[in-house]
């Protein structure tokens, strides 16, 4: 199973935790480190969304305010490949209005993880979530 893991440049280091765990576990992972100089993103974002079969969303408030984060949530959410394998997770739930939270992902499960420092145990639970689905 490839999993495309959606989120903001703030949220890259985070990003970078959960796709090595991932990897660790034997997943195929996508993130946007993958596009090189002189790619056309749009392009490789949209070829990886179409070869995934799960996501992991990185919520912050910026992420809830991007225009290409909510195009691949929207995907996701309206894909067959990606049914019951999408894994919203808030980063700095304890700084994070509940109402900023895009109303389609509210009846999901929501992994909670601090903004700052290292969580081992959600970075668990985010993996744990995916191989769940595989």
């Amino acid at each position: 199973m490839k999993v495309f893991i959606s989120h903001s440049h703030e949220s890259q280091a985070l990003a970078k935790q959960i796709s090595d765990a991932l990897r660790r576990v034997g997943l195929e992972v996508w993130d946007d480190t993958q596009i090189l100089p002189g790619d056309n993103w749009a392009q490789e974002i949209a070829r990886a969304l179409e070869e995934s079969q799960a996501m992991v969303i990185l919520l912050t408030p910026s992420t809830v305010n991007s225009t290409w984060v909510q195009r691949e949530i929207q995907y996701a959410l309206g894909s067959k490949s990606f049914e019951s394998r999408v894994v919203p997770v808030l980063v700095g739930s304890e700084d994070f209005p509940a109402d900023s939270v895009p109303w389609i992902l509210r009846h999901l499960n929501i992994i909670k993880l601090p903004a700052h420092g290292r969580d081992e145990e959600g970075i668990n639970r985010i993996t744990q979530a995916i191989q769940a689905v595989a």
